[in-house]
């Protein structure tokens, strides 16, 4: 595959933000690891692309590759004159930094004032990803694998993390210049939706089915939650749209406390109910009763 960014992607050079945002998602829907399992043509394909992607998604970092000021590793390139930040940006002398000495190893050595040779520390890059996660995995927390340009990083996902949070892994990011630290990566969540649990802040909602006898009558139920099935108890004469509560059954907090569960009751007849309960209604004796002219 071609060194160019711009070509990893299959994109223009003039391409807008939001083209580079779509084919980067197409590529790594068709080549993420998780898809090609062992497949290491499509995991260093991969790798690329979210390479380029990294580089093209920032406008500072696409700006000074199209100037060719870094390579597409987001590298600073051979041979350009570094200035002193407090030289007023005038040309690098000897109240600045002189040329580098050495074009194979730029960053490794350089001169300072008074011709003496010295060391400079460059802090690596940040590197940014975007994970996806299942609810259940957000609401208790996870470890899941996250595919990098140059490998994979494990990430711990703490229990109660939403979608869209930021998690920054330290250190795991693009390698330092001239023993300087490396930069750290920061992962965007996306949680996938769950079929039966919505969040509402730290609070976990969910829909409850009920016979008419346990909504009638009352009764105990199993409500499933994140953390394991309770029972709940419905008081007699429960409505439709009823809403209880089941109390430290929601999101996990940082303090170590959790949200609440909210179900929401709703009512579900037999699939076929019996000969009984038919004429049962038929001669009930509050058949008269119309539910639309309540309040």
């Amino acid at each position: 595959m071609s060194d160019d960014p711009y070509a990893r992607l299959g994109v223009a050079r003039d391409a807008s933000a939001e083209d580079i945002k779509r084919a980067y998602r197409k590529l790594a829907r068709k080549l993420h690891p998780d898809v090609n399992p062992g497949d290491k043509t499509a995991e260093e394909r991969f790798k690329q692309a979210s390479g380029a992607h990294d580089l093209l998604s920032d406008p500072e970092k696409r700006a000074r590759f199209d100037r060719g000021e870094i390579d597409a590793s987001g590298q600073e390139k051979p041979g350009r004159r570094w200035r002193d930040p407090g030289a007023g940006g005038g040309p690098a002398g000897e109240a600045g930094f002189a040329d580098f000495a050495d074009d194979d190893d730029v960053l490794s050595e350089f001169f300072s004032r008074g011709g003496r040779r010295s060391g400079m520390r460059v802090k690596g890059h940040d590197l940014a990803g975007t994970l996806r996660i299942e609810f259940l995995e957000a609401v208790n927390g996870a470890t899941r694998r996250l595919g990098l340009p140059d490998g994979a990083v494990d990430v711990g996902v703490p229990p109660g993390s939403a979608d869209g949070q930021v998690l920054r892994l330290r250190g795991k990011g693009a390698a330092g210049w001239g023993g300087g630290p490396p930069g750290d990566l920061l992962v965007t969540l996306s949680v996938a939706p769950h079929a039966r649990f919505t969040r509402e802040g730290d609070d976990i909602l969910l829909a409850l089915p009920v016979s008419i006898p346990e909504a009638v009558l009352g009764g105990k139920v199993e409500v499933p939650t994140p953390a394991g099935a309770v029972m709940l108890s419905v008081p007699p004469g429960s409505n439709a749209g009823s809403r209880l509560r089941v109390r430290g059954r929601g999101v996990p907090r940082a303090d170590g406390s959790r949200g609440d569960l909210y179900a929401t009751l709703t009512l579900v007849l037999p699939d076929k109910p019996d000969a009984a309960f038919e004429e049962f209604l038929r001669g009930w004796a509050g058949a008269g009763y119309d539910p639309r002219k309540k309040g």
